[in-house]
């Protein structure tokens, strides 16, 4: 299930994006009804952290005390990631909506963003790590850490091949 949320993300932005690039035919109602581009960003978020989360739990052999003081931490992880994963969904989005027609300049503003979004995410795990390790023994929150690094990559390689290439 995991592989096929962030298909269906970048599906529901290149979808969302011809929706608003298309001639207003719609009535009110059905305009009024038609999920926003934030909505679909949360929808999606909502069902990849519940999936991250699921794995974590199968993946750690949590006490009752140890689950208590981390999953809080882990929620409070994943609210920081959010923001740095919207802004870099965001954009691709853009990229995605404008790709064909690009500059240069363009060209490396989007491959600049995938470097700082590596960075972000990076200084964000440096950070929580620390966090990890006061709810956990210390090998328990390297395993946290390393299990949602991987589930992140996968999830960036998964996305990153629905991405079409520079022209």
């Amino acid at each position: 299930m995991h592989r096929s949320l962030p298909s269906l993300l970048v599906t529901c932005f290149i979808v969302a994006s011809a929706q608003a690039q298309a001639p207003a035919k719609q009535t009110s109602t059905t305009a009024a009804s038609a999920p926003s581009e934030e909505d679909i960003l949360k929808a999606a978020r909502e069902d990849l952290q519940t999936s991250r989360a699921d794995i974590m739990a199968k993946n750690l052999s949590l006490t009752a005390e140890q689950a208590a003081k981390f999953w809080p931490v882990f929620d409070a992880y994943q609210k920081e990631q959010n923001a740095i994963m919207d802004e870099h969904l965001r954009g691709i989005k853009k990229y995605v909506d404008s790709y064909q027609n690009m500059d240069d300049a363009a060209a490396l503003a989007f491959i600049n963003t995938h470097f700082q979004r590596d960075d972000k995410m990076d200084a964000l795990r440096k950070k929580w790590l620390a966090q990890f390790q006061k709810a956990l023994p210390t090998r328990l929150a390297v395993r946290a850490m390393q299990i949602d690094r991987r589930l992140s990559l996968a999830t960036q390689m998964e996305l990153a091949s629905q991405i079409p290439l520079v022209p």
